[in-house]
């Protein structure tokens, strides 16, 4: 039985990922900043929980005790693009305050609780982090840069783990219905346009990125490492 950590796990991609795991038997701890809906989201699992802010240093160092004192998996799911809960800004103070807040929600909420756990890591973990296909100039501003951002520190960390057996990767989904992420902004028009650049004319669920997580977790996936796993249809194509 493996020891798995989903952080976002409360909702969407996160929840999906979480259940997926929990239906191959492993023991599952999902994280998030909402207490309430974290303990909802793991009665109905069957899984452990811990309500944390993963961005920040000294809530992620308190919340250790909290969290498996070995981990085989670690599934960064934290973030989401922070603009669509901002104003638009009004001045250089709000421009960077809007870049700081999908830097930190985004790549520091991933190599905080990275940091925090690898003394816990094992031969033949894994370290897998959400990006998105806005990291590919698809637009969004500062997310896109902050998942492109996840990336590039991935990379660096396969060669960092590699020694030790642990393999590193990021799954990058496209559209995904389903989730929070767009704050009940998405609409019908906006769902048409995004799924007309994709190959198989259908946006992706929680479930298809939860299945590309279970992989890249699996004995099947062991040589696969640095790697990023384009999950959105064809709609960016990854040659």
């Amino acid at each position: 039985m493996r020891e798995v950590v989903v952080t976002g796990g409360g909702t969407g991609i996160g929840y999906a990922t979480a259940a997926a795991f929990v239906s191959l038997g492993d023991r599952v701890t999902i994280t998030g900043r909402r207490e309430n809906v974290l303990r909802e989201a793991a009665a109905r699992l069957g899984a452990s929980h811990a309500a944390f802010d993963a961005a920040d240093p000294e809530a992620v160092h308190a919340a250790a005790d909290l969290l498996p004192a070995h981990v085989d998996v670690l599934v960064n799911c934290a973030g989401g693009n922070t603009n669509l809960d901002r104003p638009q800004p009004a001045g250089l103070a709000d421009v960077a305050d809007s870049w700081w807040a999908n830097l930190n929600a985004n790549l520091l909420s991933a190599i905080l609780v990275t940091s925090a756990l690898l003394p816990r890591f094992g031969k033949g973990g894994r370290v897998i982090s959400l990006g998105s296909i806005a990291a590919r100039g698809t637009g969004s501003g500062s997310y896109g840069a902050a998942k492109a951002a996840i990336e590039s520190w991935t990379s660096d960390l396969a060669a960092e783990l590699g020694p030790l057996g642990i393999t590193a990767n990021v799954v990058a989904p496209g559209l995904v219905v389903d989730t929070e992420f767009f704050k009940g902004r998405l609409t019908e028009d906006g769902i048409k346009a995004r799924v007309a650049n994709t190959r198989n004319g259908r946006p992706a669920t929680p479930a298809d990125v939860a299945d590309t997580v279970i992989f890249l977790a699996s004995a099947g996936a062991r040589h696969l490492t640095g790697q990023v796993l384009h999950v959105n249809g064809g709609a960016y194509l990854g040659r």
